[in-house]
């Protein structure tokens, strides 16, 4: 794994971390700036996953544990599309909703839920640095 990827990746997701809870103490739904933060992040996961696979599967690079070093990469990056959603349920069905019925709107604990799931993703991703680690020794 490169370490400026990872470096990357830990900043970014204590970010969305932050900003989700910040937005949970504000009692305000997530909004906009959540889904660009959670894209942000996918971005830099998903260039992490592809070098560190193709290293693994292609590379040459051999791992005590490299099947668990490649599901730890399909966790981090499939996480937080997977907590956005849930985050923003409610507020999917009122834009796709028709005149008169009645929706939920959005929770103000999607903040919390995209915070848990940045925080489980910042997980995944220093086991995986740890993971790596023991490889290269």
């Amino acid at each position: 794994m490169i370490g400026l990827l990872v470096i990357a990746s830990c900043i970014v997701l204590v970010a969305l971390a932050v900003l989700g809870l910040a937005t949970t103490i504000l009692n305000r739904p997530p909004g906009r700036q959540h889904r660009y933060g959670v894209a942000v992040c996918e971005l830099v996961l998903v260039v992490q996953a592809a070098v560190a696979a193709f290293r693994v599967l292609v590379g040459g690079v051999t791992l005590p544990e490299q099947s668990t070093f490649l599901i730890y990469l399909v966790v981090s990056v499939a996480v937080l599309p997977i907590a956005l959603q849930f985050a923003t349920a409610g507020s999917d069905q009122a834009i796709g909703a028709e005149a008169g019925e009645h929706t939920e709107p959005a929770s103000r604990w999607g903040g919390a839920v995209i915070a848990v799931g940045a925080i489980g993703t910042l997980v995944a991703v220093l086991r995986l640095q740890g993971l790596w680690a023991a490889g290269s020794v």
